[in-house]
């Protein structure tokens, strides 16, 4: 049987030791709270370092990319700046080739010429032949026999268009015989069944053949005359470096000798070739 005098005592005890109870659960609902923020920085920690390591790293490569990009930028500038450089240097080289020729033109005397007819003076035949074999062919050409103006210097601008357009007529009229050639070799050849007819069309493919290989020849000489025209040093002898003449070009506009050299290597030539016959 309970005693009554114990009643509050025990109530008390009870509540003491309810108190205690709550007291140590909410303690360990404190400390499990810490540990789980704890867990939960540590885990944070890592993903932090990985998220500013990747941070890192992509900025790194777009840093490498942007040098990349400024070396390239760099490198196609300094190309450019040298092929800029290259090419002004080679037009100015050009420019002061050209000058330099057309000064050295400008500063040769003209030549002293003679009027066609003087007292006591007779034009030759053979010069009049010359003459009008010149004009013949350059009406083939359709070009005119160049005017010379008075005071005019030589090899002037107006001669070198007169002479580059009568070689690149010529060159054009030799090239369309080589065609010629080729379509009448190609279309008019025949299988005679007599051996004089087949001899006889062999001869003249033979001959046609030899003509347009001296006219090939004939073409590459005229490029090397518009080359010298291009150069400036058309019109002037290649041995002596006196002027060839108006007169001599235009019967052959292809020379690079003046008479008296012309006439030295043809003698050279005809006693070479005696020496060599007696021997």
């Amino acid at each position: 049987m309970k005693n009554p005098d114990d009643e509050p005592a025990t109530k008390a005890a009870n509540k003491r030791t309810k108190n205690q109870s709550v007291s140590r659960k909410s303690k360990i609902k404190t400390v499990t709270g810490k540990e789980k923020s704890l867990a939960a920085k540590k885990k944070a920690k890592p993903e932090a370092a990985d998220k500013k390591a990747k941070t890192k790293a992509t900025e790194k490569k777009a840093k490498t990319k942007a040098i990349d990009k400024k070396a390239k930028t760099k490198a196609t500038d300094r190309k450019a700046k040298t092929k800029a450089t290259d090419r002004k240097a080679k037009t100015e080289a050009k420019s002061k080739k050209a000058n330099a020729a057309k000064a050295q033109r400008t500063a040769r005397p003209l030549p002293k010429t003679l009027p066609a007819k003087l007292p006591g003076r007779k034009v030759s035949a053979s010069t009049s032949a010359a003459t009008a074999a010149t004009a013949s062919q350059l009406s083939t050409l359709g070009i005119t026999p160049y005017k010379r103006k008075k005071n005019e210097v030589y090899m002037s601008d107006e001669q070198l268009a007169h002479f580059r357009r009568m070689l690149d007529a010529w060159k054009l009229q030799l090239m369309t015989r080589v065609d010629n050639t080729l379509h009448h070799l190609r279309d008019d050849a025949e299988n005679f069944p007599d051996s004089n007819d087949r001899a006889t069309q062999e001869a003249e493919f033979g001959l046609e053949l030899k003509t347009r290989d001296r006219e090939r020849k004939l073409i590459r000489k005229i490029d090397l005359a518009l080359e010298r025209i291009a150069q400036g040093t058309y019109g002037y002898c290649d041995e002596t470096g006196e002027e060839i003449g108006l007169g001599r070009l235009e019967a052959r506009p292809i020379a690079t000798l003046c008479v008296e050299a012309q006439e030295r290597h043809e003698q050279t030539e005809l006693h070479f070739n005696s020496q060599t016959g007696e021997s």
